[in-house]
């Protein structure tokens, strides 16, 4: 009997690995670097990752507890896969097992082999690879066909920027540039594999539904937080095991396994559901990149509205560029884009709650003629506050610095970042006033003023709130497809990515609030989000009889730059004001950031932790910005404070993040804090 030495990676804050003995019998096999083992550590049992097998250690045998057992059942994941966990736990500077083994399905670290091993079995008895051939392509136009062809003839590292606006065709792009790099890799041992990621949950459905009705014969898998842990680990050990050769997934699905990957596709590129707000905070989008470079393959990054990031790299050329600037179907065109000014020409006598005259009369005409309407407003819930007029008091939540959002159809108020709830008071908590009303409009407010409005219409609310239940965004945006909606009103779930072919007209309400956020990616986030919702409208030619594509914004500022861009849908004009502004006030893409956020129970003691922080270490070349309180100090009884860190240089602000983090965790201290490099929420 002999020993060998595993060095496995734990999911533990503890920024190194762990040596455990396994005993060798003559006969066995050593356990290979990427599989899963089970160890004791503490008094529990984990699963932990090998990184390497060694002979010997600098810790006494005796010291060293044994493993438990090896995931043989399993095939090791790559040096690849690991070496991307290795690159993003580097870069966002945090331990490679609290990278690595959360981006594992749930049941394949569990403690028991029960699931994973009628996987496995289930998966044994599919066909290893399927006929990768599509059924009849559709005719492509002319910068269609270009492009698709320059995608899936790119040699090696090509990142492109697929920059169409919307309607232009981009999935259809997308599908046969994969048809084609899936017709060349013939190779049964190393079938090509492709991932498509998408930046929500509700838009893999319709993209499912045209791969599986393009490629009837292609395994495929999808891989996103909204599937059941058996579901998402058949996909998952699908794509592992080199199966599934087309992936569709959600952000997550960046970190797995995919050991013939040959092209990377992040649809809506610019959206800020990419990046991760919890944990491991890191951009799918960058670390698709990354993962393209790595395994020297193309990647396409698509948008109409594509962040200033990618931007910047297609104007600088170190991206490709491939443009559609026509929509796809013929006589189909970009919607005219009209401003209603609240403050002139829609006084307040001719609003019905909150809805002007203009709208509602381009409303009623669609409803006449057969056709769909969407509004817009990004608000959920029936009124964002409960106010009384007597005394001034409001419905502030007792554990957040936010109000208490209304939500008329539970009779609750609920706190949308604690998820404290109350019942609604029948009078004043302060002075008893029983006339206590709602201030602003949410989507359910404006669902019924509608109703009230329009009785006979068909209308439909799509929000957060109305689509809890699994399965249920997937059956409303179904009824809105079958034509059994007049009118739908929605937030940002309704607002890209979805093509509904019989909507004609997109009213906006009150998308003032973004022009004047602390937030320098408001103004960039706001325009992308009405450009996005914009394309919903006239995605096919229009009828005879029937109405032009319109869509109508509700504002008090119409001569703002913004919408003066929107309204032409210039994005290039836009972007290129934006960038000159953000080059001249330092902002990224010319200067790379961190943000240190502290919290404690009082905001003093974050606010001191982060003096501190500043002067444990030198940071000469580094520009360390004066702490303050989040704009959302407290959240669910906890201060929060923030300290911004910024730098010329990504190498000389990572090289001071290694030594300041190494810093920080020697400290004793009463505060819980967290580092995010590259923030978008400042």
């Amino acid at each position: 009997m002999e020993n060998c030495i595993l060095k496995v990676a734990l999911d533990t804050p503890l920024d190194f690995c762990f040596d455990y003995v396994w005993p060798l019998a003559e006969g066995d096999a050593r356990p290979l670097i990427g599989q899963l083992v089970l160890v004791p550590f503490g008094r529990r049992e984990v699963m932990g990752l090998i990184i390497a097998v060694h002979e010997t250690t600098d810790v006494p045998l005796e010291k060293l507890k044994q493993a438990i057992a090896v995931r043989t059942q399993l095939a090791p994941l790559s040096p690849e896969w690991i070496a991307l966990c290795a690159f993003a736990a580097d870069y966002y500077q945090r331990p490679l097992g609290e990278v690595a083994i959360p981006g594992l399905p749930k049941n394949l670290r569990a403690l028991k082999t029960t699931s994973l091993d009628k996987a496995v079995k289930k998966l044994a008895k599919a066909d290893a690879v399927h006929d990768a051939t599509p059924i009849a392509m559709p005719q492509l136009n002319a910068a269609q066909q270009a492009a698709a062809d320059a995608i899936a003839g790119a040699q090696g590292f090509a990142p492109t920027l697929l920059y169409g606006v919307t309607g232009s065709g981009k999935t259809e792009v997308y599908l046969q540039a994969a048809a084609q790099i899936l017709a060349h890799s013939i190779d049964e041992h190393n079938p090509a594999q492709i991932l498509i990621l998408v930046p929500e949950i509700n838009l893999t459905p319709q993209l499912e539904a045209n791969v599986r009705s393009r490629f009837p014969g292609v395994a495929l898998a999808t891989l996103h937080s909204g599937l059941a842990e058996g579901e998402r680990m058949m996909h998952w050990l699908a794509a592992h095991l080199g199966q599934a050769r087309i992936i569709l997934g959600t952000r997550l699905a960046i970190l797995s396994s995919l050991p013939h990957l040959k092209l990377i596709i992040v649809d809506e590129e610019h959206d800020p559901s990419y990046k991760q707000q919890e944990g491991l905070r890191y951009s799918a989008r960058d670390l698709a990149v990354w993962r393209a470079h790595q395994l020297s393959i193309p990647i396409v990054l698509g948008s109409a509205t594509p962040s200033l990031e990618t931007w910047h790299h297609a104007q600088s050329g170190r991206y490709r560029k491939l443009e559609l600037r026509e929509r796809a179907v013929k006589d189909a065109v970009l919607p005219k884009v009209g401003l209603i000014d609240l403050e002139r020409k829609a006084p307040r006598e001719q609003m019905v709650e909150g809805i002007s005259a203009t709208l509602i009369a381009a409303l009623k005409l669609r409803i006449e003629r057969g056709e769909q309407s969407l509004l817009f407003l990004n608000r959920r819930g029936y009124a964002p506050v409960l106010s009384c007029d007597s005394c001034g008091w409001v419905s502030n939540c007792t554990r957040c610095s936010a109000y208490l959002v209304l939500h008329k159809l539970d009779k609750r108020l609920r706190c949308h970042h604690c998820g404290y709830e109350q019942r609604i008071p029948r009078s004043c908590p302060d002075c008893g006033n029983v006339d206590i009303q709602p201030l602003g409009r949410g989507t359910q407010r404006v669902e019924e003023n509608l109703q009230m409005i329009f009785p006979e219409a068909r209308i439909l609310r799509i929000d957060a709130d109305s689509t809890r239940r699994k399965g249920s965004a997937q059956e409303a945006f179904d009824s809105v497809h079958r034509g059994e909606v007049d009118i739908l009103i929605g937030t940002q779930m309704v607002a890209k990515g979805h093509d509904f072919q019989n909507l004609t007209l997109v009213g906006v309400l009150n998308p003032d609030t973004a022009l004047f956020s602390h937030d320098y990616r408001a103004s960039e986030r706001l325009f992308a989000q009405l450009m996005q919702v914009a394309g919903r409208a006239g995605r096919v030619a229009q009828k005879e009889g029937g109405s032009a594509s319109e869509v109508l914004i509700q504002t008090r500022y119409p001569q703002h730059p913004l919408y003066s861009a929107v309204r032409k849908h210039d994005y290039d004009t836009f972007a290129s004001e934006l960038l000159e502004e953000r080059q001249q006030a330092c902002f990224p893409p010319f200067m790379y950031q961190a943000l240190l956020r502290a919290e404690a129970k009082e905001l003093k003691i974050a606010l001191d932790f982060l003096h501190q922080a500043i002067a444990c270490v030198e940071h000469d070349g580094i520009t360390m910005n004066d702490p303050i309180p989040m704009t959302m100090t407290r959240v669910a009884n906890i201060d929060r404070a923030q300290l911004l860190v910024e730098c010329s240089s990504r190498p000389a602000l990572q090289a001071f993040l290694k030594i300041w983090i190494s810093t920080l965790r020697d400290m004793k201290s009463r505060v819980r804090w967290s580092l995010e490099v590259d923030p978008v929420d400042i």
